[in-house]
């Protein structure tokens, strides 16, 4: 008996990197698993393929969760396909560093429509979707939300709105059953990382210098938290935040 039997799982943005990961965690788990992507149906499938080989259930579906009717399109596919909706998993994000000087609105409202827009209409969705035995939604935040690094505050200020969106929606749902947390990575080492040079940055040594444990992130150490916050190991678990970034603060 695994943790996950029977549930279904939607995880926004999980054709690579953390959301390829959780996908693939909450799947061994037993889980089935909704693969959402916005650009990379490769990716999605290959991450469908992976879950199928290994016994387990899986669809991609194409969806820009930063828009209201493509995500309506995603949960109504994830209806079709497996007639209920247990655990949503909030990772799709987008990331950009600026200067005071050369922020636009098109580099606020790019973030922002993603990382907290996009996040709170898909969770409505979600909600209408649970059961009566409720639900679990775990978003995908960041230690930027209080690290606030510099050239970095349209991207922590949305991370610091995921943290207090997590928190009201925690005390809102949970008459209903539905449990509301957020997981705050530290720098990890992704597909992302490595486009944007940050994996090979003087950041990263940096950052390994004031991490207590000494390294960056890989996917596979954040995959395994929210398969507990998930599961019913984690049912008396709300409003929380959970910091998993080796010790750096």
């Amino acid at each position: 008996m695994t943790k996950l039997d029977g549930k279904i799982a939607v995880v926004t943005g999980a054709s690579k990197g953390i959301g390829a990961s959780i996908a693939k965690h909450l799947a061994a788990e037993g889980a089935s698993v909704v693969v959402n992507y916005a650009s990379s149906q490769e990716g999605a499938n290959h991450v469908v393929d992976e879950i199928i080989s290994k016994g387990g259930k899986a669809i991609a579906v194409q969806a820009n969760v930063a828009k209201k009717a493509e995500i309506e399109h995603l949960f109504a596919q994830t209806q079709q396909a497996f007639g209920k909706l247990d655990i949503l998993v909030n990772n799709a994000g987008i990331y950009e560093f600026s200067p005071l000087e050369d922020i636009t609105e098109e580099h606020f409202h790019k973030q922002f429509d993603l990382n907290v827009l996009g996040l709170i209409l898909t969770s409505q969705q979600a909600v209408k979707h649970f059961g009566s035995a409720g639900g679990s939604i775990i978003n995908i935040s960041s230690i930027v939300s209080t690290l606030a690094p510099a050239n970095a505050s349209i991207y922590s200020a949305t991370k610091a709105a995921v943290d207090a969106v997590t928190k009201s929606l925690a005390k809102e749902l949970g008459s209903r059953n539905i449990r509301v947390n957020s997981i705050n990575p530290g720098m990890v080492e992704t597909e992302g990382t490595h486009t944007a040079g940050i994996t090979e940055s003087e950041g990263r040594q940096q950052t390994e210098a004031q991490t207590p444990l000494g390294r960056i992130g890989q996917p596979q150490d954040i995959a395994p938290a929210v398969v507990f916050l998930a599961s019913s190991d984690s049912g008396w678990i709300t409003g929380e935040t959970l910091y998993i970034a080796g010790g750096l603060r």
